[in-house]
């Protein structure tokens, strides 16, 4: 992705955040100051800034070391955040359930951690005065060790709701029901996907991460030939380690699925790189053996009068995408929002799991 996509990104997860982005800067080094990040002409360009924007918050793009972190603010003067801590705030404001709650608990606690030595330096900078330095060391170490005991129990926590989720896992696995997972970049669209195919009742927001906990839902008509479909947490470049190990137990769903369905926002000027960044997690996840079906969404930009598409679906069917590598099998088109398309999808998901014995009565258009 290139950097201008990636500041754009940034800025869509700053407003996501209810954030106003009054201004971006990029630097061009060969390798990030060790101390600050940034060289220090960058750092003077942006404090004087400061008297023309009155920006509250400066935020990297990339992730910053908690040392880094501290100079900076001490520098600027205002609150300093990486893409990691964003995404956090994105999440902790998302979370709606017990679980997405103890999830998020557990990463922004692991990203803590390490930044809590600044947290208390102002006790340290009067090293070896008298009532000083002990409590200020003893305080750094009562907080870590606070920390440290809560990510503890936190673990055991979402430990056990791994096992009721292998416990529901198993009793579906026991009626053979196929199941389908959706994967792909955030926000392309896929809980619109899921309340298109199965009518699911489910939140839907034009924003990054609108979706934390799986939602699942059974498509098809009767017991025999229906599935159950799972929408997942979106993927994105640079997502924090944190989040991807917290939340292993949501991403188990993953690898029991039959079938990946990876949504592609077809309209993104950075489809190129968020296909990539689809495929990498899951190979980073070990799920490349999962088969996966590819579902291009929101070509209803593409629409014409009526609510129909431009090109024909013999048309569509033709295209292809020599810059996205790794694309295999069929492929689908469809506009979430506009239900275009989104019978015949139905119609080759059941398809694939029952093949000729399909009996469908009747489909969405």
């Amino acid at each position: 992705m290139s950097v201008d996509e990636s500041l754009r990104e940034l800025s869509r997860l700053v407003r996501t955040a209810n954030g106003v982005v009054v201004g971006t800067t990029v630097q061009r080094r060969r390798r990030p100051d060790p101390a600050t990040y940034i060289g220090s002409g960058k750092i003077t360009e942006i404090v004087n800034q400061q008297s023309r924007t009155n920006f509250t918050t400066v935020i990297f793009d990339d992730a910053l070391s908690p040392s880094q972190q501290l100079n900076l603010e001490e520098a600027f003067g205002v609150k300093v955040l990486d893409r990691s801590a964003l995404i956090l705030d994105i999440f902790a404001s998302r979370a709606r359930t017990r679980e997405a709650s103890l999830q998020v608990e557990l990463a922004q606690h692991e990203y803590l951690l390490p930044r809590l030595r600044g947290q208390w330096q102002h006790l340290e900078r009067t090293e070896g005065a008298i009532g000083t330095r002990g409590p200020g060391e003893t305080q750094l170490e009562t907080d870590r060790r606070l920390i440290g005991n809560r990510i503890s129990r936190l673990k055991t926590q979402i430990k056990s709701i791994r096992k009721q989720r292998a416990l529901q896992r198993t009793r579906r696995e026991r009626f053979g029901i196929p199941t389908v997972a959706i994967i792909g970049y955030t926000n392309a669209g896929k809980s619109t996907l899921l309340r298109a195919l199965a009518g699911a009742d489910i939140f839907i927001a034009d924003a990054p991460f609108a979706t934390l906990d799986p939602v699942t839902r059974r498509v098809g008509s009767g017991s025999t030939e229906s599935f159950l479909i799972t929408d997942t947490v979106g993927f994105m470049q640079k997502l924090p380690t944190q989040l991807v190990s917290a939340f292993r137990a949501t991403l188990e769903e993953l690898e029991v699925a039959d079938l990946l369905l990876h949504v592609v926002d077809a309209t993104s000027t950075a489809m190129v790189a968020q296909h990539a960044t689809v495929l990498d997690t899951v190979s980073d996840l070990g799920l490349t053996d999962v088969p996966m079906m590819t579902v291009f969404n929101k070509i209803d930009e593409g629409l014409g009068d009526g609510g129909q598409p431009i090109l024909s679906e013999s048309e569509l069917s033709t295209l292809s995408f020599p810059e996205l590598h790794g694309l295999s099998g069929e492929l689908c088109y469809v506009s979430a929002t506009e239900r275009w398309g989104i019978g015949a999808l139905r119609k080759r998901l059941l398809y694939e799991f029952f093949g000729s014995s399909l009996t469908l009565a009747s489909e969405m258009p």
